[in-house]
Protein backbone atom coordinates (compact mmCIF):
# COMPACT_ATOMS: atom_id res chain seq x y z
CA UNK A 1 0.00 0.00 0.00
CA UNK A 2 1.90 3.26 -0.65
CA UNK A 3 1.73 6.12 1.77
CA UNK A 4 -1.13 8.27 -0.05
CA UNK A 5 -3.15 5.37 -0.17
CA UNK A 6 -2.05 4.07 3.42
CA UNK A 7 -2.52 7.81 4.85
CA UNK A 8 -5.90 7.76 3.25
CA UNK A 9 -6.50 4.36 4.80
CA UNK A 10 -6.00 5.83 7.98
CA UNK A 11 -8.41 9.13 8.05
CA UNK A 12 -10.85 6.50 7.15
CA UNK A 13 -10.07 4.04 9.29
CA UNK A 14 -10.43 7.03 12.58
CA UNK A 15 -13.54 8.51 11.10
CA UNK A 16 -15.41 5.07 11.28
CA UNK A 17 -13.62 5.07 14.59
CA UNK A 18 -15.25 8.30 15.89
CA UNK A 19 -18.48 7.45 14.43
CA UNK A 20 -18.73 4.26 16.48
CA UNK A 21 -17.30 5.74 19.95
CA UNK A 22 -20.18 8.56 19.33
CA UNK A 23 -22.86 5.52 19.09
CA UNK A 24 -21.25 4.28 21.95
CA UNK A 25 -21.67 7.14 23.79
CA UNK A 26 -25.70 7.56 23.04
CA UNK A 27 -26.21 3.89 23.44
CA UNK A 28 -24.74 4.79 27.40
CA UNK A 29 -26.55 8.16 27.59
CA UNK A 30 -29.79 6.46 26.62
CA UNK A 31 -29.58 3.48 28.75
CA UNK A 32 -28.95 6.24 31.46
CA UNK A 33 -32.33 7.81 30.86
CA UNK A 34 -33.78 4.67 30.81
CA UNK A 35 -33.04 4.03 34.71
CA UNK A 36 -33.55 7.95 34.97
CA UNK A 37 -37.02 8.20 33.64
CA UNK A 38 -38.22 4.21 32.85
CA UNK A 39 -42.10 4.79 33.45
CA UNK A 40 -42.45 7.46 30.41
CA UNK A 41 -39.78 5.47 28.17
CA UNK A 42 -41.85 2.08 28.63
CA UNK A 43 -44.58 3.99 27.20
CA UNK A 44 -42.60 5.17 24.16
CA UNK A 45 -41.06 1.93 23.97
CA UNK A 46 -44.20 0.25 23.26
CA UNK A 47 -45.00 2.89 20.23
CA UNK A 48 -41.57 2.25 19.09
CA UNK A 49 -42.45 -1.44 18.77
CA UNK A 50 -45.75 -0.79 17.27
CA UNK A 51 -43.64 0.81 14.29
CA UNK A 52 -41.53 -1.56 14.24
CA UNK A 53 -43.38 -4.09 13.58
CA UNK A 54 -45.87 -2.37 11.24
CA UNK A 55 -46.60 -3.57 7.91
CA UNK A 56 -44.21 -2.98 4.98
CA UNK A 57 -41.49 -1.30 7.65
CA UNK A 58 -38.16 -1.44 6.16
CA UNK A 59 -36.93 -1.14 9.91
CA UNK A 60 -35.64 -4.45 11.71
CA UNK A 61 -34.01 -5.35 14.65
CA UNK A 62 -31.55 -8.19 14.35
CA UNK A 63 -29.80 -9.60 17.54
CA UNK A 64 -26.89 -11.45 16.85
CA UNK A 65 -26.68 -15.32 16.85
CA UNK A 66 -25.21 -17.25 19.91
CA UNK A 67 -23.67 -19.46 17.80
CA UNK A 68 -19.99 -19.45 19.10
CA UNK A 69 -18.11 -22.73 20.14
CA UNK A 70 -19.36 -24.97 23.13
CA UNK A 71 -18.10 -28.00 25.25
CA UNK A 72 -14.93 -29.47 23.80
CA UNK A 73 -14.86 -27.07 21.04
CA UNK A 74 -15.44 -24.19 22.59
CA UNK A 75 -12.68 -25.43 24.93
CA UNK A 76 -10.10 -26.25 22.89
CA UNK A 77 -10.35 -22.57 20.91
CA UNK A 78 -9.56 -20.74 24.45
CA UNK A 79 -6.56 -23.05 24.87
CA UNK A 80 -5.48 -22.00 21.48
CA UNK A 81 -6.49 -18.52 22.06
CA UNK A 82 -4.49 -17.59 25.77
CA UNK A 83 -1.33 -20.28 24.14
CA UNK A 84 -0.01 -18.88 21.45
CA UNK A 85 3.51 -20.01 21.10
CA UNK A 86 5.93 -17.86 21.45
CA UNK A 87 7.92 -18.68 18.56
CA UNK A 88 5.06 -16.81 16.76
CA UNK A 89 4.79 -13.80 18.81
CA UNK A 90 8.41 -13.30 18.57
CA UNK A 91 8.64 -13.73 14.81
CA UNK A 92 5.90 -11.37 13.98
CA UNK A 93 7.64 -8.52 16.38
CA UNK A 94 5.88 -5.31 15.83
CA UNK A 95 4.70 -6.32 12.20
CA UNK A 96 3.27 -3.81 9.95
CA UNK A 97 1.22 -1.96 12.42
CA UNK A 98 1.14 2.13 11.92
CA UNK A 99 3.94 2.76 14.32
CA UNK A 100 3.53 6.96 13.76
CA UNK A 101 0.63 6.76 15.93
CA UNK A 102 1.70 4.41 18.87
CA UNK A 103 3.35 5.79 21.96
CA UNK A 104 2.06 9.79 20.57
CA UNK A 105 0.48 11.76 22.88
CA UNK A 106 -0.98 13.75 20.13
CA UNK A 107 -2.00 10.74 17.78
CA UNK A 108 -5.61 11.94 15.46
CA UNK A 109 -8.23 10.29 16.58
CA UNK A 110 -5.92 9.19 19.89
CA UNK A 111 -5.30 6.21 21.71
CA UNK A 112 -2.93 4.18 19.94
CA UNK A 113 -1.11 3.66 23.44
CA UNK A 114 -0.72 6.82 24.50
CA UNK A 115 1.85 7.37 27.02
CA UNK A 116 0.06 9.36 30.35
CA UNK A 117 1.03 10.87 33.07
CA UNK A 118 -0.69 9.78 36.79
CA UNK A 119 -0.25 7.99 39.86
CA UNK A 120 0.20 4.48 39.48
CA UNK A 121 -2.86 2.45 39.08
CA UNK A 122 -2.78 -0.39 41.56
CA UNK A 123 -5.20 -3.10 42.95
CA UNK A 124 -4.67 -6.18 45.12
CA UNK A 125 -1.07 -4.87 45.31
CA UNK A 126 -0.05 -5.42 41.47
CA UNK A 127 -0.52 -2.46 38.44
CA UNK A 128 -3.45 -2.69 37.66
CA UNK A 129 -5.15 -2.87 33.78
CA UNK A 130 -8.89 -1.83 33.09
CA UNK A 131 -10.70 -2.21 30.28
CA UNK A 132 -14.47 -0.67 29.48
CA UNK A 133 -16.14 -1.57 26.96
CA UNK A 134 -19.70 -3.18 25.42
CA UNK A 135 -20.45 -6.45 23.75
CA UNK A 136 -21.94 -4.81 20.36
CA UNK A 137 -19.15 -2.43 20.10
CA UNK A 138 -17.01 -3.58 16.69
CA UNK A 139 -13.86 -1.89 17.71
CA UNK A 140 -14.53 -3.90 21.21
CA UNK A 141 -14.42 -6.92 19.69
CA UNK A 142 -11.39 -6.97 17.44
CA UNK A 143 -9.34 -5.52 20.15
CA UNK A 144 -9.92 -8.43 22.62
CA UNK A 145 -8.45 -10.58 20.53
CA UNK A 146 -4.82 -9.41 20.84
CA UNK A 147 -5.85 -8.18 24.61
CA UNK A 148 -6.36 -11.52 25.59
CA UNK A 149 -3.47 -12.96 24.35
CA UNK A 150 -1.64 -10.12 25.40
CA UNK A 151 -2.61 -10.61 29.13
CA UNK A 152 -2.42 -14.01 28.44
CA UNK A 153 1.12 -13.69 29.20
CA UNK A 154 0.94 -12.71 32.62
CA UNK A 155 -1.84 -14.61 33.69
CA UNK A 156 -4.46 -17.05 33.03
CA UNK A 157 -8.41 -16.47 31.90
CA UNK A 158 -10.67 -18.72 32.89
CA UNK A 159 -14.62 -19.02 31.87
CA UNK A 160 -13.96 -16.54 28.53
CA UNK A 161 -17.51 -17.27 26.63
CA UNK A 162 -17.46 -16.30 22.83
CA UNK A 163 -19.70 -13.14 21.37
CA UNK A 164 -20.42 -11.55 18.51
CA UNK A 165 -20.58 -7.63 18.20
CA UNK A 166 -24.18 -6.04 17.62
CA UNK A 167 -26.25 -5.77 14.27
CA UNK A 168 -28.71 -3.45 14.92
CA UNK A 169 -29.15 -1.19 17.84
CA UNK A 170 -32.87 -0.89 18.73
CA UNK A 171 -33.85 1.59 17.02
CA UNK A 172 -32.98 -0.66 14.06
CA UNK A 173 -29.76 1.36 13.44
CA UNK A 174 -27.41 -0.93 11.50
CA UNK A 175 -23.56 -1.47 13.31
CA UNK A 176 -20.47 -1.17 11.56
CA UNK A 177 -18.98 -4.41 11.07
CA UNK A 178 -22.10 -6.16 12.13
CA UNK A 179 -22.13 -9.68 14.42
CA UNK A 180 -18.26 -9.46 14.30
CA UNK A 181 -16.26 -12.61 15.92
CA UNK A 182 -15.22 -12.24 19.89
CA UNK A 183 -15.38 -13.05 23.42
CA UNK A 184 -17.01 -11.03 26.19
CA UNK A 185 -15.41 -10.53 29.46
CA UNK A 186 -18.36 -10.17 31.37
CA UNK A 187 -18.70 -13.52 33.59
CA UNK A 188 -14.80 -14.42 33.22
CA UNK A 189 -11.97 -14.34 35.79
CA UNK A 190 -8.17 -13.40 35.81
CA UNK A 191 -5.22 -14.46 37.45
CA UNK A 192 -1.89 -13.15 37.49
CA UNK A 193 0.84 -13.13 40.24
CA UNK A 194 2.01 -9.88 38.18
CA UNK A 195 -0.76 -7.75 37.53
CA UNK A 196 -5.00 -7.01 38.04
CA UNK A 197 -7.38 -7.12 35.24
CA UNK A 198 -10.43 -5.12 35.91
CA UNK A 199 -12.93 -5.80 32.82
CA UNK A 200 -16.78 -3.93 32.41
CA UNK A 201 -18.49 -4.42 29.77
CA UNK A 202 -21.17 -1.80 29.52
CA UNK A 203 -23.52 -3.16 27.57
CA UNK A 204 -24.83 -6.39 25.79
CA UNK A 205 -25.19 -7.17 22.12
CA UNK A 206 -28.84 -7.45 22.20
CA UNK A 207 -30.87 -4.32 20.93
CA UNK A 208 -33.15 -2.57 23.22
CA UNK A 209 -35.88 -1.15 21.91
CA UNK A 210 -36.81 0.97 24.98
CA UNK A 211 -33.53 3.13 24.75
CA UNK A 212 -32.87 3.06 21.25
CA UNK A 213 -29.44 1.22 22.34
CA UNK A 214 -28.39 -2.53 24.16
CA UNK A 215 -29.34 -4.00 27.17
CA UNK A 216 -27.25 -2.70 30.11
CA UNK A 217 -24.62 -5.23 31.55
CA UNK A 218 -22.08 -3.58 33.86
CA UNK A 219 -21.67 -0.34 35.34
CA UNK A 220 -18.17 1.00 35.78
CA UNK A 221 -16.99 1.55 39.56
CA UNK A 222 -16.89 5.01 40.57
CA UNK A 223 -13.19 4.91 40.46
CA UNK A 224 -13.03 3.16 36.93
CA UNK A 225 -15.42 6.37 35.82
CA UNK A 226 -13.28 9.37 37.49
CA UNK A 227 -10.45 7.44 34.95
CA UNK A 228 -12.15 7.62 32.31
CA UNK A 229 -13.20 11.30 32.85
CA UNK A 230 -9.89 12.33 32.99
CA UNK A 231 -7.76 10.13 29.54
CA UNK A 232 -11.09 9.60 28.11
CA UNK A 233 -13.66 12.79 29.07
CA UNK A 234 -15.52 12.18 25.47
CA UNK A 235 -16.77 8.52 27.08
CA UNK A 236 -16.12 6.37 24.12
CA UNK A 237 -15.03 2.87 23.95
CA UNK A 238 -12.76 0.83 24.29
CA UNK A 239 -10.89 2.13 26.78
CA UNK A 240 -7.92 0.52 28.34
CA UNK A 241 -5.58 1.84 30.99
CA UNK A 242 -3.09 0.42 31.63
CA UNK A 243 -1.76 1.17 35.00
CA UNK A 244 -1.89 5.11 34.16
CA UNK A 245 0.79 4.87 32.36
CA UNK A 246 -1.02 3.85 28.78
CA UNK A 247 -4.43 4.65 27.37
CA UNK A 248 -5.86 2.42 24.37
CA UNK A 249 -8.58 4.02 22.97
CA UNK A 250 -9.29 2.03 19.73
CA UNK A 251 -7.67 -0.87 17.49
CA UNK A 252 -3.37 -0.55 16.41
CA UNK A 253 -3.68 0.36 12.70
CA UNK A 254 -4.12 -1.33 10.36
CA UNK A 255 -5.88 -3.73 12.60
CA UNK A 256 -9.91 -3.56 13.11
CA UNK A 257 -12.73 -5.34 13.09
CA UNK A 258 -12.73 -5.32 8.97
CA UNK A 259 -10.52 -8.24 9.20
CA UNK A 260 -12.85 -10.26 11.28
CA UNK A 261 -15.57 -10.34 9.21
CA UNK A 262 -16.59 -13.89 8.08
CA UNK A 263 -14.15 -15.38 10.09
CA UNK A 264 -14.97 -17.81 12.79
CA UNK A 265 -13.26 -18.31 16.03
CA UNK A 266 -11.82 -21.29 15.31
CA UNK A 267 -10.30 -19.49 12.03
CA UNK A 268 -9.10 -16.53 14.19
CA UNK A 269 -7.00 -18.92 16.47
CA UNK A 270 -6.06 -20.81 14.00
CA UNK A 271 -4.41 -17.97 12.50
CA UNK A 272 -2.78 -16.30 15.51
CA UNK A 273 -0.81 -19.72 15.23
CA UNK A 274 0.36 -19.43 11.77
CA UNK A 275 2.69 -17.61 10.99
CA UNK A 276 2.24 -17.02 7.37
CA UNK A 277 -1.38 -15.87 8.06
CA UNK A 278 -1.68 -11.82 7.58
CA UNK A 279 -4.91 -11.47 10.21
CA UNK A 280 -2.48 -13.65 12.83
CA UNK A 281 0.72 -11.46 12.07
CA UNK A 282 -1.78 -8.36 12.84
CA UNK A 283 -3.40 -9.63 16.10
CA UNK A 284 -0.03 -11.13 17.46
CA UNK A 285 1.98 -7.55 16.62
CA UNK A 286 -0.95 -6.09 18.17
CA UNK A 287 -0.46 -8.25 21.28
CA UNK A 288 3.25 -7.90 21.53
CA UNK A 289 2.74 -3.81 21.60
CA UNK A 290 0.38 -4.33 23.89
CA UNK A 291 2.60 -6.65 26.01
CA UNK A 292 5.43 -3.97 25.54
CA UNK A 293 3.25 -1.48 27.38
CA UNK A 294 2.12 -4.28 30.35
CA UNK A 295 5.85 -5.25 30.69
CA UNK A 296 6.61 -1.37 31.41
CA UNK A 297 4.25 -1.00 34.52
CA UNK A 298 5.44 -5.02 35.63
CA UNK A 299 9.22 -4.44 35.90
CA UNK A 300 9.75 -6.28 32.65
CA UNK A 301 8.45 -9.13 34.85
CA UNK A 302 7.94 -12.27 33.75
CA UNK A 303 10.53 -13.22 31.80
CA UNK A 304 9.14 -15.55 29.70
CA UNK A 305 6.64 -11.99 28.61
CA UNK A 306 8.78 -9.44 28.31
CA UNK A 307 11.13 -11.02 26.27
CA UNK A 308 14.20 -8.93 24.32
CA UNK A 309 12.38 -8.58 21.23
CA UNK A 310 8.92 -7.22 23.27
CA UNK A 311 11.56 -5.11 24.95
CA UNK A 312 12.34 -4.16 21.91
CA UNK A 313 9.09 -2.10 21.33
CA UNK A 314 8.76 -0.54 24.33
CA UNK A 315 11.36 2.54 23.05
CA UNK A 316 8.10 3.81 20.84
CA UNK A 317 5.96 3.68 23.31
CA UNK A 318 7.86 6.95 24.72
Amino acid sequence: MGRASRTKYDIDRRQKIAAQRAAARHAQTRNRLLIASGAIIAVVAVAISLVLVRPGSSTAIKTPPSDGPTGAALASTVRDLTTVPASALNRVGGGSLTTADIGSATAVGGGYLTPVSGSPLTKDGKPEVQYVGADFCPYCAALRWPLIVALSRFGTFSRLTPARSGITTGSGQAEPYPATATWTFHGSSYTSRYLSFSPVETNTSVPDPASDGYTALETPTAAQQQTMSRYDPDGGIPFVNIGNRYIQLSTLAPYGPEDLQGKTWTQITAALRDPSSALGRQINASANYITAAICKITGNQPATACIPAVQALQSQLG
